[in-house]
């Protein structure tokens, strides 16, 4: 992990989910994933806009070319546990498609209108978008 993830989940703990690093304030949640490959714990944060009683979560990795390696692991193990501004959840991730995808994203670019720039850089890729669901 780098030391920026280090520093955000450290800033994140700290303050009971409110992050001032970057600005993220309180759109940060934690994803506790499994590696796809190694099966070792991962813990990544992630911005995430609540959305009734779910979450939405978005696979930007800050518009590169490929997705960000917690996207393989939520697709091969979607049962994980979040860390939220309110508490420890366990949830589960489905990738949303089509209509409800593009809702998504046009939920976020409204929120943090930089995830716009972040589909440009992505090129071909189009940037997936996911739903946590309590269970």
């Amino acid at each position: 992990m780098s030391s920026f993830n280090d520093q955000i989940i450290e800033e994140f703990r700290a303050n009971g989910g409110h992050v001032e690093t970057a600005g993220f304030g309180d759109k940060l949640i934690l994803l506790h994933t499994r590696g796809a490959r190694t099966g070792e714990e991962r813990v990544v944060p992630t911005m995430a806009l609540r959305d009734e009683d779910s979450w939405l979560i978005y696979a930007s990795k800050a518009g590169a070319p490929d997705n960000p390696a917690w996207y393989f692991n939520l697709v091969h193990d979607p049962d994980l546990t979040i860390e939220t501004p309110q508490g420890v959840v366990e949830v589960t991730a489905r990738e949303l498609r089509g209509d409800d995808r593009d809702a998504a994203w046009a939920q976020v670019v409204a929120a943090a209108p930089g995830f716009a720039d972040y589909q440009v850089k992505a090129g071909s890729r189009l940037i997936p978008a996911f739903r946590l669901t309590p269970r």
